[in-house]
């Protein structure tokens, strides 16, 4: 009789329906080594003894999502049909044992019932478990963010060396760059010519753009730049000779080369941490912007 129970594994014949958990009968009858017809004629018998709450049957609509949980596994087939099946909850089948009657059927919803208390500290442990998470995630959602946030800067931290020859990974190394921005770009880049412009008309932010008088971008490429898409500020001076890639103030990038030569030979991208340097910079700026 155990060894039988054990084959079958109880627990895996217990369901969630109705948010309630529920055993059918199809499978009790199994346990209690029966047709499944005596089980409902059990019931049949003796209604008041099963309120809806102890047994139902399941509507088809219920059926058809149990088949498609289950594979189904589960649901009897009677002349090319499903017959609707009964399912019982903890408290039905303890009322069931009553009616059968039978030393198999006490022996067998003992271990329903633990098998039912089993089930109950799992998924109650698994609900702690998921509202302990849920409240550490709420309770220190700044400090997530702030992780976050850390990270990011991390990842865009990273100083890289481009040999001649690698002329798209530079260019897509610089359109990363570009996109991380939220408000606003300014390049300074004395050489600047019209590929800077392809670069920046997909961006969704202000762009200044410093270069030299004598730089390279024609007058004609700026006023059809500005034409369509109006968000360049373009501003000329004569005190840089580095290359700089700044976001909304707060990322600095140094470029070794003009951003239309990135690629043809070796160079890097660097990151500045230094606060003094950025400060300095930011000073220089607002003199000039």
């Amino acid at each position: 009789m155990n060894e039988i129970v054990e084959e079958l594994k109880i627990e895996k014949m217990i369901y969630e329906v109705r948010g309630k958990q529920v055993m059918l009968d199809s499978d009790l009858a199994k346990l209690y080594q029966v047709e499944t017809k005596r089980i409902n004629e059990a019931v049949k018998n003796n209604l008041e003894k099963f309120p809806e709450r102890f047994s139902w049957k399941l509507t088809d609509e219920e059926v058809k999502g149990f088949l498609v949980k289950n594979f189904d596994r589960k649901i009897e087939r009677r002349g090319g049909r499903y017959k609707e099946p009964r399912v019982f909850t903890e408290q039905g089948v303890a009322m069931l044992a009553t009616i059968l009657k039978s030393k198999i059927a006490t022996e067998v919803s003992i271990r329903i019932m633990d098998a039912f208390v089993a089930m109950r500290k799992y998924i109650g442990n698994n609900l702690i478990e998921q509202r302990y998470i849920n409240h550490l995630v709420i309770e220190h959602e700044d400090k997530i963010k702030l992780l976050e946030n850390s990270f990011e800067k991390l990842e865009t931290k990273k100083n890289e060396i481009y040999f001649n020859g690698q002329i798209y990974d530079a260019y897509s190394k610089i359109l990363n760059i570009l996109s991380e921005a939220k408000e606003e770009i300014i390049i300074i880049d004395g050489y600047a010519d019209k590929s800077v412009l392809d670069m920046i008309r997909n961006t969704k932010v202000k762009v200044i753009l410093i270069i030299k008088n004598c730089g390279n971008l024609k007058e004609q490429d700026i006023l059809k730049y500005q034409e369509q898409y109006n968000n360049l500020h373009l501003i000329y001076d004569t005190s840089f000779h580095d290359r700089y890639i700044i976001l909304d103030k707060k990322i600095f990038y140094h470029c070794g080369a003009s951003l239309n030569h990135a690629g043809s030979k070796t160079f890097s991208i660097n990151t500045l941490e230094d606060e003094m340097v950025k400060n300095s910079l930011l000073e220089k700026l607002a003199k000039i912007t």
